[in-house]
């Protein structure tokens, strides 16, 4: 067992691709690179399922001051869940070729709410508002550090410490919960992108 996880782990670190457009990594963050695929390989590949078990998590946030119109609207979370399951692929921005972390960020963003934000997760930890952890909302883009800087990876957060993303070479989209140590640790902050009221709830 202990062999086949070696394997696993050195396997993995050679597909290792980080977000879209980040530099390639130096020798210094190899250590970061095997922590991150440590994790990721001892997780279930599709953590969702207890997710799904409570489909009230899916339903959207309403301020108390705003009702649901009667047409459901379109939400960046809900656009991004559309896509559990489709393989990461590193500088990937559309479905059919599949995405990596901010590719898929952009693509959701573009679609539920028209807005075209920066390619890479460090340019779009810049858009938008600073958001305390205590404050975080459905919709609001959560960032982390794994790959030794800030900001190089980031997710959509879903609510109850949730949020999807494109996790790595040889992943798919998933759930996944920010409770986890691994991602409480290399948590970096949250931004809320900025809409015309005329937009649709995130």
């Amino acid at each position: 067992m202990a062999r086949l996880l070696k394997l696993a782990l050195c396997a993995s670190a050679v597909a290792l691709a980080g977000c879209a457009t980040q530099p390639r990594q130096t020798a210094d963050a190899s250590s970061n690179h095997l922590l991150r695929d440590s994790y990721l390989l001892s997780t279930q590949s599709d953590p969702l399922g207890a997710w799904l078990d409570s489909k009230d998590q899916l339903a959207i946030d309403y301020p108390q001051s705003e009702a649901p119109s009667s047409q459901v609207p379109k939400t960046l979370a809900a656009t991004a869940l559309k896509f559990l399951g489709v393989k990461y692929r590193y500088g990937g921005d559309a479905p059919g070729e599949g995405f990596d972390c901010s590719g898929l960020v952009a693509y959701a963003a573009e679609k539920s709410l028209g807005l075209k934000l920066p390619r890479t997760a460090s340019s779009q930890a810049q858009e938008g508002i600073s958001v305390n952890r205590g404050e975080l909302r459905r919709g609001d883009l959560v960032f982390f550090n794994t790959l030794g800087r800030r900001f190089s990876h980031v997710g959509i957060y879903l609510g109850n410490h949730k949020f999807v993303h494109a996790p790595r070479t040889g992943a798919a989209i998933r759930v996944e919960s920010m409770d986890v140590a691994y991602w409480r640790k290399r948590y970096n902050g949250a931004r809320r992108l900025k809409v015309q009221p005329e937009t649709a709830q995130r």
